[in-house]
């Protein structure tokens, strides 16, 4: 599931170029590379603890329910919020001063990834903060991270997924494991995970109702598929013909048939 943000040169207000959010609470990246906070104090609002660290060099700020964590320029994190949605990175605080390459949230966990290949994490331990059981297979060779509300994925430079956290929401893909190879990227909903293989094909897990099964549509999924954006209940794929397929909740996105028509060709993004 993709952070909490708006995009890039979204957010009103002059000097500002990024909004994130949690539950309660906004953080705005200021041009000079400053953060300011409000809302909620108790949902990341708050963050005159971490002030002083707050006035240059924030390049990303990522955001879970009720918690924020700000990326520097030089490789370190900064976070502030509620501790028990990884608000709080003491335990951790030792390992991102510095090589932080992506910060990825999902609902209360923090998963960060370091130019070494390892990753780090933080936040709810039921939500993939206690990333213990593979840990293993995260000391290096991740190239990419993400989530779902409750799970977390690494992508492996051999092509492999490391998954853990929630199983329902993704965190087991024992049952898809044998597909999990040649895989270039791994997007997620609310609650499922799909990853296009180097053929262009799709492959899911997590909750079916929330895209987890994509049996419905399999037929247009084994290839071509070059994108795929997840929402909270649904996913759509962009092929390379230009072409979208869609799956998940019918009434959250998953179903598109009233605008299929517009949906054949001449597609080159979805946000």
């Amino acid at each position: 599931m993709p952070f909490h943000a708006l995009p890039m040169g979204s957010a009103p207000g002059g000097g500002v170029v990024h909004i994130s959010y949690t539950f309660g609470a906004f953080a705005a990246i200021l041009v000079d590379g400053s953060v300011v906070t409000w809302g909620d104090s108790q949902s990341g609002a708050d963050s005159s603890a971490v002030a002083a660290l707050l006035t240059e060099g924030v390049v990303q700020v990522v955001a879970t329910d009720g918690a924020f964590a700000a990326m520097k320029a030089n490789g370190s994190v900064v976070t502030w919020g509620s501790g028990g949605r990884g608000g709080d990175s003491s335990a951790v605080a030792a390992l991102l001063t510095e090589g932080v390459v992506q910060v990825c949230g999902n609902c209360g966990t923090f998963v960060a990834r370091l130019s070494n290949g390892s990753v780090v994490t933080w936040g709810s331990s039921p939500f993939g903060g206690d990333s213990s059981a593979v840990a293993q297979h995260l000391t290096e060779g991740v190239v990419q991270v993400c989530g779902t509300n409750t799970a977390c994925a690494a992508l492996m430079i051999d092509g492999s997924v490391v998954t853990w956290g929630d199983d329902a929401a993704g965190g087991d893909s024992s049952g898809v494991a044998l597909l999990l190879r040649d895989i270039i990227s791994v997007t997620g909903s609310g609650g499922a995970f799909a990853a296009i293989r180097q053929n262009g094909c799709v492959v899911t897990w997590g909750d079916d109702a929330e895209g987890g099964d994509s049996s419905e549509v399999a037929a247009l999924l084994t290839e071509g598929v070059v994108h795929i954006c997840g929402i909270e209940q649904a996913f759509a794929a962009i092929k390379a013909d230009g072409s979208v397929v869609t799956w998940g909740q019918q009434n959250m996105g998953g179903d598109s048939s009233a605008v299929a028509s517009l949906l054949t060709e001449g597609v080159v993004a979805i946000c």
